[in-house]
């Protein structure tokens, strides 16, 4: 499980430092794609089969499916990390990010979530203000 959140930043050739606690997971691969709010998924490489059977479980004759399933797709790269736990994050990934130096690392349960640093920090404040009210929410719901 993915927790916590982690200050890097992106290098001079597009790399990522991986939060040590979590390249154990990422050493067998992992795949990187874009995400929701303008930052990237970063899937280890066995829970991306898992993410590719619920996205191929939507129907394909609803258009939304299916342009979420391009940009999802189409976006994605396999990635290896290299022997300092990098990731290198090629350059369209980067920009639909808007990664170009400080970067936060998310860990959010099954995958990590990379954010420029400064959307990071907005949409943080933004979703501490609303987090008491989700939670009462989501309970009234049963969930």
């Amino acid at each position: 499980m993915f927790l916590g959140e982690y200050q890097h930043s992106v290098d001079e050739k597009g790399r990522i430092v991986m939060p040590s606690k979590f390249r154990e997971r990422l050493e067998s691969g992992a795949v990187v794609t874009k995400g929701q709010e303008r930052c990237l998924y970063v899937f280890p490489a066995d829970r991306w089969e898992d993410e590719v059977a619920r996205i191929n479980r939507l129907p394909r004759t609803n258009r939304t499916n299916r342009n979420f399933a391009r940009a999802f797709f189409g976006g994605a790269s396999d990635l290896a990390m290299d022997k300092q736990g990098r990731l290198p994050i090629p350059q369209p990934l980067r920009t639909y990010a808007g990664l170009e130096k400080d970067v936060v690392v998310v860990g959010v349960s099954d995958r990590l979530e990379i954010w420029d640093a400064t959307s990071w920090q907005s949409l943080s404040s933004q979703a501490d203000e609303l987090y008491a009210g989700i939670e009462e929410a989501l309970s009234e719901e049963g969930i």
